[in-house]
This record gives structure tokens, sequence and C-alpha cells, in this order.
């Protein structure tokens, strides 16, 4: 008997709050491994992981005692951890129809116990799970139940801290710029000012009048631009909180480093599914550095939405290129694959930022419909563009354009 899946109702929102902090699910085992080894210690399980949970995925981006990356949301036990209060515990997995026939019971690790509490935010959106599993069952008393859930609090904490983290880099990186600018920028008014001073001390009582008015006019124009810079510096300054608070860390990577990791991440997705999955990359450009702001989520919603609505034996393809003008970079993105199809209302809704209408995918997987309009979101927040063509029956082209 298929159940439903559950679905917070707040989804739209906290996926939202998932992207916000523009996790790369590939780079956090090492600094969350200490609390997934505790997590499992505390509870006397054999494993522990930290999973996050987005439209299409669960990301384990943290494992003790079993070696996994990711699963799709519908297989996952976690996903009904994330509309628990507290806690969700299921003492047999074998036993419940929701869970018995997933790989992971019948098949090695077989589990049969589990136990997870949410990785819930300060304003109540509740991103993922940690979860200790084991293949025996286990009674999770109060005060240990008490532990599991000041270690997810901390996973939540680290995960805040990291994206603060990346925001500062950025915000050092600006004043370093401003620095340099700034640097720049007095050199040539004061280089005025000292050579003026110099002449009229040098000529003394040969100068004019005139002559000497006329110099003390330049250094009073040099003077003056060198206020005015200092005015333009101290009002920026006053904005400065307010700039890193509205920004997003910007982190960098290549286009050949973000081919690597879109492979690394979503071809296990397409392997499972028996779907051909391929990166390209333009050779010329595949050495310059790109933001990385939110390009995981937008790029892997598409990804993972294209594999979710191809059927097996399809292809899904991506390609990756920059436009280079005077001034001005821009990432392309073009993700094909030749699934089912979008119709042309589905298009416009999700073109119009509405929440599109959940369908399954061709493997029966759950539809959720938020994937979309989130990229819709992410896309816009960038200052990008984002186009959809499609045919039913014959697949579908997704094309973004990021300013960088």
């Amino acid at each position: 008997m298929l159940t439903e899946p559950p679905i917070p109702p707040n989804e739209s929102e906290r996926i939202g709050r998932l992207a916000d902090l523009d996790i790369d699910y590939s780079e956090l085992q090492d600094s969350l491994k200490d609390l997934s080894k505790l997590a499992a210690k505390i509870a006397g399980t054999t494993v522990s992981l930290i999973n996050l949970i987005d439209t299409f995925t669960q990301w384990t981006v943290s494992h003790y005692g079993l070696d996994i990356d990711q699963m799709a949301r519908e297989d996952s036990v976690c996903q009904y951890t994330i509309v628990s209060k507290e806690s969700f515990e299921v003492k047999d997995l074998r036993e419940d129809e929701r869970f018995r026939d997933k790989f992971y019971v019948t098949d090695p690790p077989n589990l049969t116990y589990y136990f997870g509490v949410p990785l819930q935010t300060s304003d109540g959106y509740q991103l993922g799970a940690l979860c200790v599993m084991d293949k025996i069952g286990h009674e999770i008393s109060p005060e240990k139940i008490e532990m599991l859930q000041i270690i997810a609090a901390e996973v939540v904490s680290r995960l805040s801290t990291f994206h603060l983290m990346q925001r500062m880099n950025d915000t050092v990186k600006d004043a370093k710029d401003k620095q340099r600018k700034v640097a720049h920028d007095i050199r040539g008014p004061l280089g005025g000012i000292v050579s003026l001073a110099e002449i009229i001390r040098t000529q003394g009582d040969d100068n004019s009048m005139e002559q000497v008015m006329e110099f003390i006019s330049l250094i009073q124009k040099s003077g003056t631009s060198l206020l005015d810079l200092a005015n333009e510096i101290l009002s920026s300054e006053k904005t400065v909180q307010s700039v890193a608070e509205q920004k997003n860390g910007i982190r960098f990577l290549t286009l050949q480093e973000l081919q690597a990791k879109l492979e690394k991440l979503y071809l296990p997705q397409a392997l499972a599914k028996q779907v051909q999955f391929t990166v390209n990359v333009n050779g010329n450009y595949g050495h310059i550095p790109l933001s990385k702001n939110k390009l995981m989520q937008i790029i892997g919603n598409l990804i993972s939405n294209a594999i979710k609505f191809t059927a097996p034996g399809g292809k899904v393809s991506v390609d990756l290129d920059l436009e280079i003008g005077k001034g001005t970079k821009t990432l392309n993105i073009k993700v094909n694959d030749t699934g089912c199809g979008i119709s042309a209302e589905s298009i416009q809704s999700i073109l119009a930022g509405e929440e599109a209408v959940s369908s399954d995918g061709t493997s029966g997987e759950k539809g959720f419909g938020f994937g979309l309009p989130l990229v819709k979101k992410l896309v816009d927040s960038m200052n990008g563009k984002l186009s959809i063509t499609s045919e039913k029956g014959k697949g579908s082209d997704f094309f973004v354009q990021l300013p960088q």
C-alpha cells in the first residue's frame, strides 16, 4: 500500500530558507562528522546521519557508520521527522508499511530501528533531521533525547555560522578592494599638494603674490578632492552593516569545478534511474572563476526535476557557457531532457512565480511542485533570466542566464 508523502505546511518557505543558506552538500562531512559520531555514541546505535531535505532529495551531509550521500526524498524516513514537532521514532521499520520495502531495510545494512530529531532554525523552519539507526531495537531515554536535541541545535548553529562566514569573507574582499581603490584615489591629489607646497618652499621670495594665490587655489582644489573622497568613504562605511546583512556570501569556482561537482552530486540519481547524464562546458572559459552564489541550488533543482520526469533510457544534459562582453560576464546554463514535457499552462505558472501543480515522475517518484518555482525565485533574486521551452512527450529545455 502506497502512502502519500508528508509535506510541511510551510514547505515553500522551508525550501526557500534552505536555499538561502546556499549550502554545498558535498563540503560538510568534515565539519560535522564529530556531531554525527557523538549522536551515535549517545544513542548507542551503529549509524547516525545528518540529513538536509530539499525539494527532491535527502542529502546526507555527514554520516557515521553508513557511507551514504543521498537518496530520493520519498524513500527517506526523515521526511516524516521534518513534519514532527520534536522527534519521530520507528521501533521496527520492517513492520511499518511506509518503510518495510525500502532498500535500506530489505538489503544491507538491513536497518530496523530509527529515531530522528528535526533540524529546526530559530524562525521555525525544519531543514532536515539528525537521525540514529540500527539493525537492532533501542530504547532512547528522555535524557538521551534531550542530548540529541542539543546536538541537532548545534548542527543548525554550525550551518548558520558557515553561511555567516561566507558573507564575512565577501565583505572582507570588498574591504580590500576598497582599500586599494582609496590608496589609488588619494595618491593623485595628495601628490599634487606635496608638489605645490615644495614649489612654494623652494622658490621662496621669488614667488609673486599672484603665483602664490594660484598655487594656493590649486592646493585648495586638491584638498577639496581629498575631503570629498573622505566623505564618500565615511558615507560608504555607514552602509557596510546593511550591505553585509543583505549580501549573500560570494564564493568562487570555475566552470570545470562546477562540472565536477554536478557530476558527483547528480550522476548517482541518473544512474539509479538508468538515465544518461552529461555535463558539458565551453573549454575556452573552463578556467574563469564564477560566483558560486545560489548556483548549486538553481542548477541542482533543474537537474533533479529533469531526471524525475525522464523515463529510464532517456537523456539529461547540462551545458555551461560564458558570454563575455565589454565589462560584462554572463553565465549561460541549459538543462535539456528527453522527458514527458511540460504544458504551456504550467510553464506560464512557473515563470509567473506561482507554485506548480505537483505530479509524479516517470517511475512513480512523488512530486511536490516546489522545485521550479524556487528556481524562478532564485534566478530573479540574482537579476537573471529563466526561460522554458517544452513539447509534451518529447522533453524540455531550461535556459538560465545569470550576470556575474
